[in-house]
């Protein structure tokens, strides 16, 4: 009942062409843009765990975190400034992502690049250099652009310079290196934080500048994209581009179905009116709204970029937390290798729907342990060791379980990709501005909170999103006819441009 079988519709086009070293180099510039995303993702609940950064900036907090005597451990990092630094990079992110689509479209693909890698640097220097809360928050804003634009166009980038039978893999491994990211920030944070003068939080800050100077090195060497050059009228020259990167001359396959999805897009007069206004859109619709509020609700990111900040509040010293959130780097970096091998072998839906299963039971552990140990008060001074490791083994578990059944967005067309990105980014904004004062009020309550919406989630999926295993995008538009719900919404026409 909640999925859907579909064997029918002809094979994916095939295009002549190898891997160049041209090609390379754009997988490095993507690596880049992956691991800008991902750094920035696990550096920052590291850096509010350090007492020289919390004293400097959130003396409230830091004084709070230095008592000596038994507090409220769910509400010692509680703070609205703290969190805003957490949170800003994701709100500037938003309406960023906004602008950078106009840009990419208008522009190109490496231009967008270009800005993403400069004003990610600008922001890095003045979070290294930052002296008051002001400067902090400022360069948080900047790194949110520039993510903005790099997951505008980097993933994009990477998909129309990779030849057709490595485009997947190119994709996969921007999402890897996200991971990647991560690890590498816990460990910076692990290293930096046992620096001697209290300034190691500032290397952990400036340190994000590395990926983005392989960005902009990168886009002032690289070419704009085939596709790009196409949609901006420059037909002959990404002819010779597309020669040259596949390393072939006979293109003219690839060439012409880029005019023809270019003609076919210039006949959709608004693909916002389109998508919203359209019945046969209402599938794609509901998922680019769905899947991202539900991956926020199930408190994944939290966990990500608060690690350190959340096992402090459980109890456990700064090398301990700081060890931990490396720790669960490690698993979510394997877990995601687990996904990229079985997602089209065993199929996404099957794996979602084991990895829901599996996040609710630990993420319901963890409420139930916490409850136990900590109860209502939160005033717990000694943490034995076996109740620690209990705790970080159920959140690797529950990591493990969000890593391999992450929800990949569904083939949708680029308006449906914008809602996603936009509905991904403020609610990530919301729950990372929320997070602390939740734990705060809700105590263990906010991890089953959590589990709620783990729950519901796995649900929803259930019964309304179809498996794609070994379905190409082209019959996309037949999986949602044949699915037991959505085929009722596929039976009315696409909106067309008035005579």
């Amino acid at each position: 009942m909640g999925g859907v079988s579909f064997d029918g519709g002809s094979p994916p086009p095939s295009y002549p062409g190898k891997l160049t070293p041209y090609v390379l180099l754009t997988v490095l510039a993507g690596a880049a843009g992956g691991l800008i995303f991902g750094y920035d993702l696990g550096i920052s609940g590291g850096v509010t765990s350090m007492a020289p950064f919390l004293e400097k900036f959130f003396p409230d907090v830091y004084e709070r975190q230095q008592s000596i005597t038994s507090t409220n451990q769910y509400c010692k990092f509680n703070s609205p400034t703290l969190q805003l630094f957490t949170s800003s990079l994701y709100l500037a992110a938003l309406f960023a992502s906004l602008a950078a689509g106009e840009v990419t479209k208008k522009f190109g693909r490496r231009i967008s690049m270009m800005m993403a890698g400069f004003i990610f640097l600008f922001g890095a220097a003045l979070n290294a250099g930052a002296v008051h809360l002001s400067m902090l928050i400022l360069g948080r804003i900047l790194l949110g652009i520039g993510i903005g634009f790099a997951n505008q166009s980097v993933p994009l980038y990477l998909s129309e310079m990779s030849p057709y039978n490595y485009r997947g893999r190119f994709n996969i491994c921007f999402q890897l290196m996200i991971t990647i990211g991560i690890l590498c920030a816990n460990l910076i944070n692990f290293g930096t934080a046992k620096i001697s003068g209290g300034w190691g939080w500032r290397l952990s800050l400036g340190l994000a500048g590395v990926p983005a100077v392989i960005i902009l090195i990168a886009s002032f060497f690289l070419s704009d994209t085939p596709n790009s050059m196409v949609q901006r009228g420059r037909e002959i020259e990404a002819k010779a581009l597309l020669k040259r990167i596949r390393g072939v001359d006979n293109v003219d396959a690839e060439f012409n179905d880029m005019l023809a999805a270019k003609n076919e897009a210039d006949l959709v007069e608004s693909p916002w009116r389109n998508l919203f206004g359209t019945k046969c859109y209402r599938p794609q619709l509901a998922m680019s709204i769905l899947i991202p509020f539900f991956q926020q609700f199930t408190g994944i990111n939290v966990i990500m970029f608060y690690a350190p900040v959340l096992f402090q509040s459980l109890g456990f010293g700064s090398d301990a937390s700081l060890i931990s959130s490396v720790i669960t780097g490690v698993v979510n970096m394997f877990a995601t290798g687990v996904s990229i091998y079985g997602s089209d072998r065993w199929g996404r839906r099957s794996l979602f729907l084991e990895g829901g299963v599996q996040m609710f039971i630990f993420q319901s552990l963890i409420a139930g342990l916490i409850g136990w140990r900590f109860g209502v008060s939160g005033n717990v001074t000694d943490i034995p060791f076996w109740f620690a490791a209990v705790v970080v083994v159920c959140i690797c578990v529950y990591v493990m379980g969000f890593a391999w059944s992450e929800i990949f967005p569904l083939e949708v067309r680029s308006a449906a990709q914008s809602v996603t990105v936009a509905v991904n980014m403020a609610f990530t904004f919301i729950v990372g501005q929320c997070f602390l004062t939740m734990l705060c009020s809700m105590k263990y309550g906010l991890f089953i909170f959590f589990a709620f919406f783990v729950a519901v989630m796995t649900l929803f999926c259930y019964f309304f999103m179809p498996e794609t295993k070994n379905i190409p995008i082209e019959e996309m538009t037949q999986v949602w006819r044949s699915h037991w719900f959505w085929k009722r919404f596929m039976n009315e026409p696409k909106i067309r441009p008035s005579p």
